[in-house]
């Protein structure tokens, strides 16, 4: 088992899981889903429409009918990598249909790939559908094509996410997340504690909630209460929490209100792990970012968190080498960092984005600069994560089973999140361990990234 690389990408999706069951004669339809958890959503909720419609999901290219290509057009590195997953695609299937956020940029991608049989831009689940009908027609049974309670789902079956809106209303420079998905859109809360009963009624133990801003969710519904459920992001992290599995919150933006969350870690009603996109420290580089530059008051929040719930596990990202930053700005972040102590870090060097707003700002940093930046920012993040877990040397802690195979089985803390974070790993008398079991491990050893630890 291999421990987690110092180049840790908080925003790629888990590899998907398929069930391939096909009857005679089924249709099938491929689907590769690139980007961030909220796309591999997506991702579940149209397999789930073509599921009911009479669809198998194959795992290879050459079974399926046709394929979907769900894109990331965040960065442009990403799309790079959604356009060699198109072709990809056409090359080993022939029959491609692309959407996601890089869909919003439809001349984009047919002038690379012309040959795509449609383009559909994030969330037009009709679009996508329609397509596929073209490509691939239906042919349902209904004696035989069940679908299952909690739809079709992409990870494992102990772990799911839980997307609560679309969208977001800021207005950061370097992002475009706006322009291809729109302003806040929130659930409604009945509607996501529905759902939410639904995963953990078919085994799922962990809920991971996701969205652009999970802190502002309700904000455009004015925090209405619909059917007994208010939307606000406090009362539903409440009220997932009475649901009796681990409730994860994700891109919590640093809103004052998000100190009423830390009593209900403190409270086990929600996991003590906060996830907050904190992007920089300097205050003049979170002005040109057009974020919030209070970096100071965030260090005594962080203290008070802290105080409330000496457990919490603090996740955040940040931009290196954004245009016009000085070394003594990128010098305040490595010494904001050192204050800060967070226990899990990720980082991206600055890329233009078609579109973004920053790209038009004075002073861009070489690319050498950027690298060296990152090397060095990295260099104390992961010195950081490796004292916080040598700390945890001797301790009792729970984790939950992700995976078991000859060698070991592979676990998480109640601190790291799938794919993201650190593992667990018990290497002995785990033979009766299977995925989704949550049991009580004592850490024996640790690394930079990842724990070691005894039943």
């Amino acid at each position: 088992m291999t421990q987690n690389p110092p180049l840790l990408r908080p925003d790629l999706a888990p590899a998907p899981v398929f069930d391939t069951t096909r009857r005679e004669g089924q249709p099938t339809i491929g689907m590769v889903s690139l980007g961030c958890p909220k796309a591999l959503v997506d991702s579940e909720r149209i397999l789930t429409r073509l599921r009911a419609e009479g669809y198998a999901i194959s795992p290879d290219y050459k079974g399926a009918g046709a394929v979907i290509v769900n894109t990331c057009g965040f960065l442009d590195s990403a799309k790079a990598e959604s356009l060699q997953a198109i072709g990809e695609a056409l090359a080993e299937n022939g029959k491609v249909i692309v959407t996601g956020c890089l869909g919003a940029e439809p001349e984009y991608i047919t002038g690379a790939h012309p040959s795509v049989l449609a383009v559909t831009g994030p969330q037009q689940y009709e679009q996508v559908l329609d397509a596929v009908h073209g490509a691939v027609p239906p042919s349902p049974d209904p004696f035989i094509d069940l679908l299952p309670a909690s739809g079709v789902t992409l990870t494992p079956r102990h772990y799911s996410y839980l997307k609560i809106s679309e969208g977001c209303n800021h207005a950061c420079k370097f992002c475009i997340i706006p322009d291809m998905r729109g302003k806040l859109v929130s659930r409604p809360a009945h509607a996501v504690l529905r759902e939410a009963e639904k995963l953990v009624e078919a085994g799922v133990r962990e809920l991971l909630v996701i969205s652009q801003d999970t802190s502002a969710y309700g904000l455009d519904r004015k925090f209405a209460t619909e059917r007994g459920h208010r939307a606000h992001i406090t009362d539903l992290a409440r009220d997932l929490g009475g649901l009796g599995a681990w409730v994860r919150l994700h891109y919590v933006y640093p809103y004052p209100h998000v100190r009423d969350l830390i009593p209900l870690m403190a409270d086990g009603l929600v996991l003590p792990y906060l996830d907050i996109p904190f992007q920089h420290a300097h205050p003049d580089t979170l002005r040109r970012m057009a974020r919030p530059a209070a970096a100071a008051k965030t260090l005594d929040e962080i203290t008070a968190w802290r105080a409330a719930c000496p457990d919490i596990t603090l996740r955040s990202t940040f931009i290196v080498g954004y245009p016009g930053e000085t070394e003594a700005e990128f010098q305040t972040l490595l010494d904001w960092l050192d204050e800060a102590q967070l226990d899990r870090v990720g980082c991206f060097q600055y890329e233009n984005v078609k579109g973004a707003r920053a790209n038009d700002l004075p002073d861009h940093i070489p690319d050498e600069v950027k690298q060296d930046r990152w090397d060095r920012f990295m260099e104390k993040a992961q010195a950081i994560s490796e004292a916080k877990l040598a700390a945890k040397v001797g301790q009792r802690v729970e984790v939950i089973v992700d995976a078991v195979d000859a060698d070991g089985a592979t676990c998480r803390t109640k601190a790291d999140a799938p794919e993201i974070d650190g593992n667990l790993f018990i290497d002995e008398g785990f033979q009766d361990l299977a995925p989704g079991d949550i049991v009580s491990v004592t850490v024996d050893e640790a690394g930079e990234y990842d724990l070691w630890g005894r039943l």
